[in-house]
């Protein structure tokens, strides 16, 4: 049963990747593209769980790739925080 719950995991990650990826490819906002690159990495953690079963002495090193994921979904929200479009006052609103 559990084996099923990760594999819904990994599947709802790429489509979220996938998704992140349509909104990259509309409008061409770098954070998009990130977000699609750690939703991706993020199922393929969670099909690392399905496949080498936790339970080993291998599943610490897994729980990396998680504090990756996370970092990279940080580093992109700062990047777009710190554009210049974000906080030029001069720039017109993009709504």
């Amino acid at each position: 049963m559990i084996q099923f719950m990760w594999g819904a995991l990994t599947a709802g990650c790429f489509m979220a990747g996938v998704l992140f990826l349509r909104f990259w490819t509309l409008s061409r906002d770098r954070l998009f593209l990130i977000f699609a690159v750690a939703f991706w990495i993020f199922a393929g953690h969670w099909l690392g769980f399905a496949i080498m079963r936790p339970y080993n002495d291998v599943s610490g090193h897994l729980y990396w790739v998680r504090f990756l994921v996370f970092a990279l979904i940080i580093v992109g929200i700062v990047d777009k925080n710190r554009s210049p479009t974000a906080s030029d006052p001069k720039s017109p609103p993009s709504g």
